[in-house]
């Protein structure tokens, strides 16, 4: 198949955490594209209505609960006859530094973030080596830049980065490729106690080379990217989507020699 037609082509994809803010803009994305959906996500309320809005199929998700995200995926297999690519857009946000974070926050955090994604890595693995496909999973801006408070968060992030590097290269015989968004601060309901007010928006946009947050749809719009057809050869990459917090000191930080 040549790039054209793989461009063209429907594609089928399974969204892990389509309830949250950049879960729900890249599905809308995708169906507006003409790509067929499976959703999952944890807020039945959200999801019911996101799975009314796109007349897409839905399951619930927990991924607290073991073997939920295989179940998922091979629900999303029966539903449809393939499947093209799997995204991760789970994730949570603890920010404490190491001293104050209990054990049972520690767990989750790993559970939420980063088991979730080797077990998404795990679980697509298995469908798309028939034919090949595209994983997309979600790290951080943390993970690859010292921020304070961020350990727990930080830790699982940055593993992720390792998990796709590593399946990166364990599947790219099977055609599989695997590649990683790292966003800085976006404007969602998980983070709002970070922009809701004035003050805090003004603070945490100054940590970002570019003065301002990010939204939803601009991360979703570098996942759609990494799925497309016409983008596989890129396989083992982990894109900043994060207004230069990872890389780029902020004019406003530095200072005259």
């Amino acid at each position: 198949m040549n790039h054209a037609d793989a461009g063209s082509r429907s594609q089928t994809l399974v969204i892990l955490g389509a309830t949250g803010a950049v879960g729900s803009s890249l599905s809308r994305r995708l169906k507006g594209a003409g790509h067929d959906v499976f959703l999952a996500g944890r807020n039945p309320q959200v999801l019911r209505d996101l799975s009314e809005e796109l007349s897409a199929p839905a399951l619930e998700l927990d991924v607290l609960e073991p073997g939920s995200i295989e179940r998922t995926i091979q629900s999303a297999c029966e539903t449809f006859d393939h499947i093209d690519g799997v995204v991760n857009c789970i994730g949570s946000v603890l920010l404490k530094p190491a001293h104050l974070t209990g054990d049972e926050e520690w767990s989750e955090v790993l559970a939420v973030n980063l088991t979730s994604a080797f077990e998404t890595v795990r679980s697509a693995a298995k469908v798309l080596g028939r034919q090949g496909g595209s994983v997309v999973l979600i790290s951080s801006a943390a993970a690859r830049v010292g921020l304070a408070n961020h350990e727990a968060i930080a830790a699982a992030k940055a593993g992720v980065i390792g998990l796709t590097l590593s399946a990166a290269a364990s599947y790219a015989g099977r055609g599989i490729r695997v590649n990683a968004v790292a966003p800085g601060l976006v404007k969602s309901n998980m983070t709002r106690n970070l922009w809701e007010s004035a003050a805090a928006e003004s603070m945490s946009s100054s940590l970002h080379a570019l003065n301002r947050l990010g939204e939803p749809e601009q991360v979703a719009s570098m996942i759609e990217w990494l799925l497309h057809p016409a983008n596989d050869w890129v396989t083992g990459q982990v894109f900043g989507v994060d207004g230069g917090l990872a890389t780029v000191i902020p004019r406003s930080r530095q200072k005259s020699g």
